[in-house]
């Protein structure tokens, strides 16, 4: 994976990227909310003492350049690992080199990750033992949510940075230094330059590899202006979903979005088939919807997260265009269904009250007592089960930590589904009204 960002020393014929690799951390465009003055990666280089991190944040913005100029900055080996291509032996084999560079040399090592949320539990696991040891300094790079996709035990041994996208700001500052350093023979019209930075959209992998495929085409064709229509018979129809005339690509999924919620099929149907015309990923079109159907319909139709699911996996399994057929049936299904943000809406509350509250114990009546000195202990020994209650239902018991009032963050709507959940939900509050006044 190629560096990024800054001027360097290459000769002018090496690639675009390799010209622009940065030599120290003033060099790197971007991240400045953490590589700033008084900034927490800023101070981790200041101070030369390296800890174990995640770096987490979208393609391009300079993930493995960081962990290089890291490496340089504290004196320490530099090893990389794909975690696509490499596994435990791969892993094994690093170790053994950072313990050899440490007895002969006295030279920390820096292991670098990239993708590390493709390695799975034992993987994960297997660098553990020398981060805590000191054998080795982690660094992972990952475009997925940590939180999520990293152990819990490795998350907790190395500190997350979280990286932005490159602003057009940004874009245009590194925009600039290539065209300084490897363009001095061409211009680039302003409509031109605009709908550049637009088409990387945050991305300076993607806006140097398209500056250097114009830069070929431009050479090929003795052509020494960019303009607008050079551009379209260049790039043809990629430009179109980062086309700084329209939309971006993400008010493009807003307005995906916002037409399934206001249950607008055909717009729904429009705004997904102009974004894989301009070359949307249908699988990351695929995990949208499946938010949609958690976040917009819930349980007004339960169907509707099932159907979200079986249409991406369709698509993995036929490809394009093909699956993108399925793709299209989950969004016209998501716009027609019944709408309820319940569910989310009962998440956010439930997260926040628990963020905030106390470390709440389990009431004894609802603990297991595999043992016999839990049984003693009486846990277990009050609990209902509701099987064998009239209706199935415990009326007036308590399923919340003791001294806890009862919430009402689920609140279903009077749509589809949620409307029989709602009368449900009335019945059951009605037989414990009654079980509460019965046992005055």
């Amino acid at each position: 994976m190629s560096d990024l960002f800054a001027t360097g020393t290459t000769p002018a014929h090496a690639p675009l990227a390799e010209m622009l690799r940065p030599q120290q951390f003033d060099d790197v465009v971007g991240q400045q909310h953490l590589l700033g003055a008084g900034k927490p990666l800023r101070l981790a280089f200041e101070s030369r003492t390296p800890h174990s991190m995640i770096l987490w944040g979208p393609p391009g913005v300079g993930k493995t350049t960081l962990a290089r100029l890291m490496a340089n900055a504290f004196d320490a080996e530099f090893v990389a690992l794909s975690a696509v291509f490499s596994g435990v032996k791969d892993i094994r084999e690093a170790v053994q080199q950072a313990e050899m560079v440490l007895q002969q040399h006295g030279r920390r090592t820096i292991l670098f990750v990239d993708e590390v949320h493709r390695f799975n539990k034992s993987q994960q696991d297997a660098f553990l033992p020398y981060v805590e040891n000191g054998t080795l300094t982690f660094i992972g790079a990952t475009t997925e949510n940590p939180s999520f996709e990293v152990n819990s035990a490795l998350l907790s041994r190395a500190a997350v940075y979280v990286l932005k996208s490159l602003s057009d700001e940004e874009l245009g500052q590194l925009f600039d230094r290539a065209q300084q350093q490897a363009f001095v023979d061409l211009t680039f019209a302003d409509e031109a330059r605009g709908r550049v930075l637009g088409y990387a959209d945050g991305d300076a992998r993607r806006l140097l590899n398209v500056l250097e495929q114009l830069r070929t085409a431009a050479h090929a064709a003795s052509v020494t202006t960019i303009d607008g229509a050079f551009l379209e018979s260049t790039l043809a129809s990629d430009l179109r979903r980062f086309d700084k005339g329209g939309d971006n690509f993400y008010d493009q999924i807003s307005a995906l979005h916002k037409s399934v919620r206001g249950s607008d099929p055909d717009a729904a149907l429009y705004w997904l088939l102009r974004m894989l015309d301009g070359g949307a990923d249908p699988l990351y079109m695929g995990r949208r919807i499946i938010r949609m159907a958690s976040e917009d319909i819930g349980l007004a139709d339960p169907r509707a997260l099932r159907i979200a699911l079986d249409a991406v996996e369709t698509y993995e399994r036929l490809g394009s265009p093909e699956g993108e057929l399925a793709v299209a049936e989950a969004v016209i299904y998501m716009a027609i269904a019944p709408k309820s943000n319940a569910t989310y809406v009962a998440y956010n509350a439930a997260r926040a009250f628990i963020a905030k509250d106390k470390s709440r114990p389990v009431p004894e009546h609802l603990r297991n007592a595999p043992t016999k000195l839990m049984k003693n202990l009486g846990f277990g020994s009050e609990y209902r089960y509701a099987h064998d209650e009239p209706e199935a239902y415990a009326a007036g018991e308590s399923y919340l930590p003791d001294g806890m009032a009862r919430q009402n963050w689920y609140k279903p709507t009077p749509r589809g589904l949620e409307q029989k959940i709602a009368d449900k939900l009335a019945h059951l509050r009605e037989l414990d009204a009654k079980a509460k006044a019965k046992n005055k």
